[in-house]
């Protein structure tokens, strides 16, 4: 979905980037906190700290729960915490803001010319009027989120970004996956980016531990402006 205006291509052979959502431009890791402890409280497990969180974490979240659990978790168990999980997310959610700096960053990105879009599995029908309220809708190029459902967690993504890409295609002059650079939270944008032949920077603001988003071989960095920065370096290493 494309909203806003269109931007003005890559001045400076700038890097095009893809932003994800949750974790990355929304400061929501406290939602995802209480609304997991929400859906292991359904199950009897006692409250996790965002420490072990981080720690645990991983797609599909069905393992995630293995972990915790010790065992798979059953079709009824995964059927409650999934649906507790959603209902208290999009409750706490409305209390979430952006990350430090985002909406900075954002805007002046468009106002230099650069060309930036958004790639989400959260719920397209969510997703846009969230962008809205927080004002950076009109800042993207392109906005895909997942339709209908709750998006069925990262590990969808790979195939997704290739769509993405592939819409933006001819919408400014420079977007190619060579030069664009997926920016994070978790190993699984990483993964994304490599299956669309882009490149990617992981952002430690969201599910996961540092340790674990370095296994994934790409730049890790602790702020966005370092995100964006790492971004444009590494887009023009070998463009």
């Amino acid at each position: 979905m494309v909203l806003g205006q269109r931007q003005n291509g890559h001045a400076g052979g700038a890097a095009h980037i893809v932003w994800d959502w949750n974790g990355t431009l929304l400061h929501d890791i406290h939602a995802v906190i209480d609304a997991t402890n929400a859906a292991f409280g359904e199950l009897g497990l006692p409250p996790i700290t965002l420490e072990r969180y981080r720690e645990l974490y991983c797609v599909p979240v069905p393992k995630f729960y293995e972990r915790l659990l010790g065992r798979e978790p059953s079709g009824s168990e995964w059927q409650v915490m999934d649906e507790t999980f959603h209902r208290h997310y999009w409750q706490c959610a409305a209390d979430a803001g952006l990350a430090e700096g985002a909406a900075e960053l954002l805007a002046a990105r468009q106002a230099a010319g650069h060309t930036q879009s958004l790639c989400s599995l959260a719920p397209h029908d969510r997703l846009v009027p969230l962008l809205r309220e927080h004002g950076i809708a009109d800042r993207f190029t392109r906005v895909d989120g997942a339709a209908g459902g709750n998006g069925g967690g990262k590990s969808g993504k790979a195939q997704q970004m290739v769509r993405h890409l592939a819409a933006l295609e001819g919408t400014a002059p420079g977007i190619v996956p060579g030069r664009t650079v997926v920016i994070g939270d978790a190993v699984d944008d990483a993964l994304a980016a490599a299956h669309a032949g882009a490149r990617a920077v992981l952002f430690t603001g969201g599910s996961h531990s540092r340790a674990s988003l370095e296994a994934a071989g790409v730049p890790v960095v602790d702020t966005l402006q370092e995100a964006v920065e790492t971004a444009e370096r590494i887009s023009g290493a070998e463009g």
